[in-house]
């Protein structure tokens, strides 16, 4: 595997605040407008902010499956809930602070501690997280059930 990587997203304007995205590596396209918070909004359409944090809760996702199986973690589920917090620095607009709290499932209390390891380990591997300067606010569950 190459040492870089590049990834292509295409934006095609569809008429007033909503656009369409496509990416020539991908079938579906993404419908993104301005969010409804602010002046000439859309409901109902993904917008940028959706977007960027779903990144970050996507990255973790995938950081936290891929260390989980080279750990030998099994585990039955993960829920990851991410709230960002939009503010004003400087008089512009940008998002300050992502809330990622991610819920772990696993049928094992003896491996309680090592999910918690391994979560953290994924929070700090993220790409995306080590990628923004946005305080990531970190509060993982591990709870022991089995999915039925």
């Amino acid at each position: 595997m190459s040492e870089e990587h590049s990834y292509n997203v295409n934006l095609s304007w569809k008429e007033g605040r909503i656009g369409t995205l496509r990416s020539p590596e991908l079938n579906e396209e993404i419908e993104v407008a301005t969010p409804p918070d602010f002046d000439g909004g859309v409901e109902g359409i993904w917008s940028p902010e959706h977007l960027f944090l779903s990144s970050v809760s996507s990255c973790f996702m995938t950081t936290f499956v891929a260390i989980a199986e080279y750990s030998k973690l099994s585990f039955e589920d993960l829920q990851v809930k991410a709230t960002a917090e939009l503010g004003k620095v400087d008089g512009k607009f940008e998002v300050t602070k992502i809330r990622l709290n991610p819920e772990l499932m696993i049928s094992d209390e003896k491996f309680a501690d090592k999910a918690r390891r391994i979560m953290e380990k994924a929070e700090q591997a993220c790409l995306i997280t080590r990628s923004i300067k946005t305080e990531i606010i970190f509060e993982p569950t591990v709870t022991v059930g089995i999915l039925q």
